[in-house]
C-alpha cells in the first residue's frame, strides 16, 4: 500500500473557486496559513501504509489530507459520517483537505481505521507536543506561570442486558460534584497565561482532580494557580520550597461555617486569574464536547488530544493577531 495522490485542481475546479461560504473559507483560510502542517505531518506521514510498508489494497488516502479531516472535525464540532457528508457537499471543506472535484471522499471507516494507526503508535501525545513546541517557537506562550483544572467529559451509563450483563463502559467510571453523580471520564489540564495548553493527562472520572498536579508543576518554576480542590498543605510547603509563588483558593476548614472575610476577597483574585481556564473547556464545550464520543479510554484520550490539538491551533489565531 502507498500513499495516494490528490488530482491537481481542474477546470472546474477553477471555476467553481469563488464558489463557497466567504466566512467559512476565510476561517479556514487562516488556519491553513497558520497551522505547521509540515511539521505535524511528519510522524503521520511515517506509518507503514505511507511509506509502502504495507502490501495490497488500494493506496491510502494522503496523510496531509486525513489529518486535516481529523482536524476539521474539531473545528466544526463533526462526528464521522458529517464529516464525510460535509466534504462531499462542501467546496471549501474539499479545498481546505487538498481534495479536488475529481478526488474521491474518504469515509467515515477510512476515519476510524486512520485514528486506530494513531492511536496505535502514540501519535496523539507527539502531534499535541509538536503543536505547542511550534507555539513556543513563535513566542506564543507566555512563561510566567501554569493554571491547572479538570473537567468531567460524561458518558452514557448504559443499559442492562437481557443476560445481566451491562453496556456500560468497563473504563470509565463514576464520581460526585456538587453532590450529583456523574459517570464518564476526566480530562485534566495545564495551560498558560494565554490559555494555551501546555500540557494534559486523561483519566476516567474517579481520580481526584489533585492526582495530577505534582505532575503538571514538576518543572514550574515561576507561579501554579489551581483552585481549591489542589489545595494541600504539603504541596505547599513544597512549592514554597522550591520557590514557586503559588495562588490556590481557599476552602473552608472542617467546622468552619464560612470563610473570612480576607480570604473571600483573596478566592475572587485567584478566581480572576483561573478565569483563562474558561478558554479551553469552554471552546470544546461549544463545539459539541460535552460527552465522550466512544468506548474505551484510550479511543478517548486520542479524541481529546486531538480537540486540545485543535483548540491551541484556533487560540493562536487570536493570539498572533494581539501580538
Amino acid at each position: 500500500m502507498a500513499e495516494r495522490i490528490n488530482k491537481d485542481p481542474g477546470l472546474v475546479d477553477a471555476w467553481t473557486a469563488s464558489l463557497g461560504g466567504p466566512r467559512t473559507a476565510a476561517f479556514l483560510d487562516r488556519l491553513d496559513k497558520a497551522v505547521a502542517w509540515e511539521t505535524l505531518v511528519k510522524p503521520v506521514a511515517a506509518l507503514p501504509e505511507y511509506r509502502g510498508g504495507e502490501k495490497g489494497g488500494r493506496p491510502a488516502c494522503p496523510a496531509l489530507t486525513m489529518l486535516k479531516c481529523v482536524l476539521l472535525a474539531k473545528w466544526f464540532g463533526l462526528s464521522d459520517p458529517p464529516v464525510e457528508e460535509c466534504l462531499q457537499d462542501r467546496l471549501s471543506f474539499r479545498r481546505f483537505v487538498g481534495l479536488s472535484l475529481n478526488d474521491s471522499t474518504p469515509d467515515e471507516t477510512t476515519f476510524v481505521r486512520f485514528r486506530v494507526r494513531l492511536r496505535e503508535r502514540g501519535l496523539d501525545r507527539e502531534l499535541f507536543e509538536r503543536t505547542t513546541a511550534e507555539l513556543d517557537r513563535r513566542g506564543l506562550l507566555v512563561k510566567d506561570g501554569s493554571l491547572v483544572d479538570a473537567t468531567i467529559i460524561g458518558q452514557s451509563r448504559g443499559t442492562r442486558r437481557d443476560d445481566g450483563t451491562s453496556t456500560r463502559d468497563p473504563e470509565a467510571s463514576f464520581t460526585k460534584e456538587g453532590g450529583e453523580a456523574y459517570h464518564g471520564c476526566k480530562g485534566h489540564i495545564k495551560a498558560d497565561r494565554s490559555a494555551i495548553v501546555t500540557y494534559y493527562r486523561f483519566s476516567d472520572a474517579a481520580p481526584h482532580d489533585s492526582n495530577f498536579i505534582d505532575e503538571f508543576t514538576r518543572d514550574e518554576k515561576k507561579m501554579m494557580v489551581a483552585d481549591s480542590a489542589y489545595r494541600s498543605e504539603q504541596r505547599e510547603a513544597d512549592l514554597q520550597r522550591r520557590g514557586v509563588a503559588y495562588a490556590i483558593a481557599f476552602k473552608r476548614r472542617k467546622g468552619q461555617s464560612d470563610l473570612p472575610p480576607r480570604l473571600k476577597r483573596l478566592n475572587r483574585m485567584i478566581a480572576s486569574v483561573r478565569a483563562i481556564m474558561e478558554h479551553p473547556f469552554a471552546w470544546m464545550r461549544a463545539m459539541g464536547y460535552r460527552r465522550v464520543r466512544y468506548a474505551g479510554r484510550r479511543r478517548n484520550e486520542l479524541d481529546f488530544a486531538f480537540s486540545l490539538v485543535a483548540y491551541n491551533w484556533k487560540r493562536s489565531l487570536s493570539l498572533s493577531r494581539a501580538v
